[in-house]
């Protein structure tokens, strides 16, 4: 018996659509990252890039658990002495709320080519409204705990 790999032309990819009114981003974005790694699907290859679109929106309304909203930060460095910068959580959900779901997404996923290639699969919106009705996006009801 030999042992299946799909080629490109076998991937078929479908556009999902997740609303993270309330939900919590950790768990979103867990999820989230499975569907653009392709780890749903049966015909999974880790060498090869086999998820689906996703599309996020509400992300503005993301819930932070216990005191992330104050504690957690996010940092670079410019490369320049004195060039380190952060921003808390709490300050960069109100500013920018897309970035906070792009960063969980984008750290769940691979640090390569392949990576980078799933991430741009990722879109993300503040609001409920998004331009990709003509892909027909499924719902895709992200699981929480009771």
């Amino acid at each position: 018996m030999k042992t299946y790999s799909p080629k490109q032309t076998d991937i078929q990819r479908r556009w999902y659509l997740v609303d993270v009114d309330g939900k919590v981003l950790g768990r979103v974005a867990s999820q989230v990252a499975m569907v653009l790694r392709g780890k749903h699907k049966p015909t999974y290859t880790p060498h090869m890039d086999t998820g689906d679109h996703v599309i996020i929106v509400n992300a503005s309304k993301v819930r932070l658990t216990g005191n992330k909203r104050q504690d957690k930060f996010y940092a670079w460095h410019s490369g320049y002495p004195g060039g380190f910068r952060s921003i808390i959580a709490g300050k960069l959900l109100a500013q920018k709320p897309e970035r906070v779901i792009e960063k969980a997404v984008k750290g769940m996923l691979p640090k390569n080519k392949l990576g980078r290639a799933m991430f741009k699969k990722l879109k993300v919106y503040s609001g409920p409204t998004h331009p990709h009705q003509a892909q027909q996006p499924h719902p895709l009801e992200v699981k929480q705990p009771l």
